[in-house]
Order: C-alpha cells, then structure tokens, then sequence
C-alpha cells in the first residue's frame, strides 16, 4: 500500500508536473480536476480536494455541494500521453462531514458490495475479468437540431470503402460479411492499434490483455484476467481510456456504443465472476456442468433479477438495440455449458480454480463499479434464498421456434422498461447499504433524463416512414 510519503517521493524522483484526481459520475463517464504538484502535500493526498458535487449529474443537491474526492494512493499511475509528466490517482467521492465514502459514489458502491460479500460470510473475495467490445471509426459527423439531425460513419474495413480512393492506393483487404472475426491483417486494420493498447495497459500493471477483431467490421475485443471487483471497475475505466487516446493518436475515434452499426454485431461486455474463501474456489462442485449449489443459487439470483439490472448492465437507449430479439444476442435470461446464445454461459473449465460464470448480456456503456455490484449483489440474494435457477438450456437459443420462446423470460426490450424494473426490484441492492434508495432514485432520474432527450427527438426512420402520410 502506497502512503502520502511515498507518494511525494514518487512526485520529486519522476519529476511529476500535475498530479490528476479522477472520479467516476453516476452514468459512468470518468471526470478529473487536477493540480500542480508543487501544491500537493501529504494533507491532500489523506484527506482530498473539494469539488462542486451539485455539478455531477445525480450527486448533491446546490444547497450541501461540498463534496471530497478522496484519492486512492494505491491506484497511482503515470499517464502515458500527456505533454507535461502526470500522475493519476483514481478517487473516492467522500462525505466532508464523515470523511466516509459517498453513498451516491460509485466507486464507494463497489467497495461496500466487496465488503458485504465478506460480512455475509459467503466467501472473502470476488473475482471479475471482464471482455471488451469496442468499434474504431476513422470519421464521425453528427448533426442535431430543429432542422437537421443526423449521422454518418467512415472507416476503412467497411464496405462502403471499398470504391474510395487514397493517397496511397486503396488495398481492397477487409472483411467480408459475416467473417470480421479473428480476421488476420491486412484484412484487420486494427490490429496495431489494439497491440499498442495492449502494450500500454501492461505497462500500467494491469496484467495480461488479449486482443482479436471482433465478429462486426470496425470491432475489436479485449480481454484481461481476473482480479477484485474494484480491481475490475478500475481496469474499465482505465482501458477505456487508454483506448480513447490510442485510437486518437491512430487518426481514429472508438466508441463504447452497444449498437452504432445497423446489421452488424453489437459490442459485448462479458462479465467473468468467481467466488472464493481462503482460496478455495466456491463455484466448483459435482452439480450441472461441475457447478456447486452454490454457485447455482448465484446463477438463480442473477436471472431472477436480470431485468432489473438492466437498467445497470446496459445502461443508455441504445443498448437495447443491440438486445434484439432475432439477432445473435443474449437476450433470453437462461444459463447453459459452454453455450453462447444463453444469457448466463458456464465457459469450459480445466482445474476447479478456473470454475466461473459469464454474464452475456451487459455492454461496454455500463458503469462498470455499478454494473458488477449489483450482478454480485443479485448473485448473493439467490445463495441467501437458496433459489434454483432451473434447467439449463443446452441449445442453439438463436434457432428455438416461436411456441419454445412463449415460457422463457427475456431481458428488457428499453430503457424505460429497465427502469421500471429497478423502480419496482431493488431492495436487493439496499443489502448492507451498499446501494441505497436514495442512489436508486439519483441514477433513475439520471437514466431518465437521458431518455427523455432521445425520445422527444425526431429520428430520420420516421420521416422516411411517415413523412408522405
């Protein structure tokens, strides 16, 4: 663990010029106020820095906005692409008053899920990995506003380009339809692009990444290895943003979005989740596919409370454009062994360390320290009740007939049905005060507004649809 001390000795040594307080917001964009580090002292780095907290979306209120973020001086790193040296500290939103972790914090939401886990007496750790999707553009122009409103996207491996001309001859290599998939270069134009991302998250410690193209033109996938549900929130954001600048220093724009291509893949983000207490691995037994009851009870939870974390694991109005049914998507809130259409995959497992289960159905605009508090908070809700998460579907889901998809429960088709069903299913996440009702309510109203904005926009499919009437 780092301390104040070591953290000034880090400054002088590396000749740190600013030093970067970064915070997670309630819809899962980071945000960061910085300071000279000639200014910073060991008082700073305890306590923390005040911000408008009436400023961030869904946090407090103009009459008490005094708010700290409180930096984590474990969580400090070098950035890598700025001009003057900086060092990065991801931060706590913290109460002034108490110096405790802000309940509307997100990253305050994870610790306290954490903490609970082990107050319960289930296991003492979490274990998350999470896998990637993510699409890079060469060119995005939006237009908005009472008489326009619009967008058009460029890349080079989409088919579109394919008649252009460039400076430097047009190759003719890119994916055809339907085969993006673990493309080789020339065909894959990103390779390079995702090789440096790799280099560079490596170099920031965070451990082992693979990358591959994705099923979609213009799509990559990055994967990492387990580590702590914080641990994991962390890496999100950080690979995120890794990603951001990468792409932009390539001439290139990437995009989180579940579904900015029509008829073509979706971007995933998988959740990979273990138990574990005194090292032993909890999710192994003699049951279905090698599970334990256990871990069958957390399958449970999290199906029987899928709808409601919707409204957490795909989290904006287009991620549900991607949780189409008909589309090679899990929509359908059922589990299965090694099978990729279910909503909750058992992925092969060789030792009973490795035994884990894959949540399908997020996507990459997901707060990620909400997102996997409330999956875990679900999951220990099924072992507290014991529920049983029924038969496996050990079938191509995708190819069921329309009388088989009659019984089986589907994940939201909108936001606003995600919503309503966290409003009405939620006293779950309020377990050890981990997410309170008040942070419920704050990131509805969150989710809400954005909604509104979409919904009371005109979208180019109804003039072409409604225009002559």
């Amino acid at each position: 663990m780092s301390s104040p001390e070591t953290i000034l000795e880090r400054i002088e040594q590396e000749r740190i010029k600013i030093v970067d307080l970064r915070f997670t917001d309630l819809a899962g964009r980071f945000r960061h106020t910085a300071i000279d580090a000639g200014s910073v002292d060991a008082t700073i780095l305890e306590h923390g820095l005040f911000i408008d907290g009436s400023a961030v979306p869904g946090w407090r209120d103009v009459s008490e906005s005094d708010l700290l973020l409180k930096p984590d001086l474990a969580s400090a790193f070098v950035d890598p692409f700025t001009a003057q040296p900086t060092l990065v500290l991801l931060c706590d939103g913290s109460d002034p008053a108490t110096g405790i972790g802000y309940e509307r914090d997100p990253r305050s939401v994870a610790r306290r899920a954490a903490r609970h886990l082990v107050d319960l007496g289930v296991a003492d750790e979490a274990l998350l990995a999470a896998e990637l999707d993510f699409f890079l553009f060469d060119d995005v122009r939006l237009e908005i506003g009472s008489m326009a409103n619009g967008y058009r996207l460029q890349a080079s491996e989409s088919g579109r380009a394919a008649s252009q001309s460039y400076a430097d001859g047009n190759s003719g290599h890119r994916p055809a339809p339907g085969d993006a998939y673990l493309a080789m270069p020339p065909t894959d134009h990103l390779a390079e692009i995702r090789a440096e991302v790799a280099t560079l998250l490596s170099s920031l410690g965070l451990g082992r990444v693979q990358h591959r193209h994705g099923r979609a033109t213009c799509q990559c996938e990055l994967s990492s290895g387990p580590t702590s549900l914080l641990g994991c929130a962390d890496r999100l954001q950080i690979t995120k943003y890794v990603i951001h600048q990468v792409a932009a220093s390539y001439g290139k724009s990437a995009t989180f979005m579940a579904k900015p291509l029509v008829d073509e893949p979706g971007s995933g983000l998988h959740v990979n989740l273990s138990l574990h207490r005194g090292g032993k691995p909890l999710f192994a037994g003699q049951g279905y596919a090698d599970l334990s009851p256990l871990c069958l009870s957390f399958i449970a939870g999290v199906l029987a409370h899928a709808r409601a974390l919707n409204a957490f694991t795909n989290a904006t109005t287009n991620s549900y454009r991607r949780l189409r049914p008909g589309l090679d998507e899990p929509v359908l809130l059922t589990y299965a062994a090694f099978n990729r259409s279910a909503a909750i995959r058992i992925p092969f497992a060789a030792r009973p360390e490795s035994k884990r289960i894959e949540v399908r159905f997020p996507d990459p605009a997901t707060n990620p320290y909400l997102a996997f508090s409330a999956i875990l908070m679900a999951g220990l809700d099924g072992i507290e009740r014991q529920l049983e998460p029924g038969d496996a579907m050990d079938r191509n889901l995708y190819d069921l007939r329309a009388v088989e998809l009659e019984d089986l429960p589907r994940a939201c088709q909108d936001l606003a049905e995600a919503l309503a069903a966290l409003e009405a299913d939620h006293a779950f996440l309020g377990q050890g005060d981990v997410m309170p009702p008040d942070l419920v309510e704050a990131y509805i109203q969150v989710k809400r507004r954005e909604l509104e904005r979409v919904e009371r926009t005109p979208h180019p499919v109804e003039f072409q649809l409604y225009y002559s009437f």
